[in-house]
């Protein structure tokens, strides 16, 4: 019965959804050879249930640089959507969110361009919970593309950086990089992009040279911090 309940409050599939492309699993192809989607958004605020996507920034990594051909950018439609104490950390204006595109069609855009790509982010968690829940309430799509998050791999191949909750603003003062507009999604996207080329050439030195493998080295880091000290 409860499965029949959700199966209800689930909308339709959108059926211009089925000409995306299906998504490709982390491999153990060199990371050289990966296309990778590193995106970026800004939301109405941090809450994961009642807090709105207003923009997609996104930029690819392709043959082992930043093909700066490939990017994305948007910002959504809201209706009724009011200034709050978010508007001063992302500076879209209420006026910007009311010119902005229709969710469903570009979020459908967005995924077209992701393709069979894996996504990279920086806290990875927060956006792709915030695109999942976006594209399941405008398109009734189910977002199966895997996340990289490139705030795990830093302080992974870094031992030595920042503490150990740093921020995206911390990795890149590391390493002398600087984003154009701190919160703008795709200034964000370009400088996390930048990052994770420099984690790359740190993990091929390491022996690491695969997306499938960083994945698994991450999630045996997360495992020796859970498990309790003798």
């Amino acid at each position: 019965m409860k499965k029949k309940l959700l199966d209800w409050l689930r909308p339709a599939c959108d059926p211009r959804c089925a000409q995306l492309s299906a998504p490709r699993p982390l491999d153990d192809r060199p990371l050289a050879q990966q296309r990778l989607v590193v995106v970026d958004l800004e939301t109405s605020g941090l809450n994961l249930q009642r807090d709105q996507l207003l923009a997609i920034g996104a930029v690819v990594i392709e043959d082992g640089a930043i093909d700066l051909r490939q990017q994305f950018e948007c910002t959504l439609h809201r209706p009724g959507h009011q200034a709050s104490a978010s508007t001063l950390i992302h500076g879209i204006a209420p006026s910007a969110i009311a010119a902005g595109r229709d969710p469903a069609e570009a979020l459908l855009e967005f995924m077209a361009f992701v393709g069979d790509s894996p996504l990279l982010a920086f806290h990875a968690a927060f956006d792709q919970h915030m695109l999942q829940r976006a594209l399941r309430e405008s398109l009734g799509y189910r977002l199966q593309h895997p996340f990289v998050d490139v705030a795990e791999l830093a302080p992974l191949l870094c031992p030595q950086g920042p503490r150990q909750r740093a921020g995206l603003d911390d990795w890149l003062a590391l390493f002398q990089l600087q984003a154009s507009e701190r919160h703008h999604a795709s200034a964000d996207a370009l400088a996390t992009a930048e990052l994770a080329l420099i984690l790359f050439s740190k993990a091929r030195r390491q022996g690491l040279d695969s997306l499938a493998e960083l994945q698994r080295q991450c999630l045996a880091r997360r495992r020796r911090q859970l498990a309790p000290s003798l």
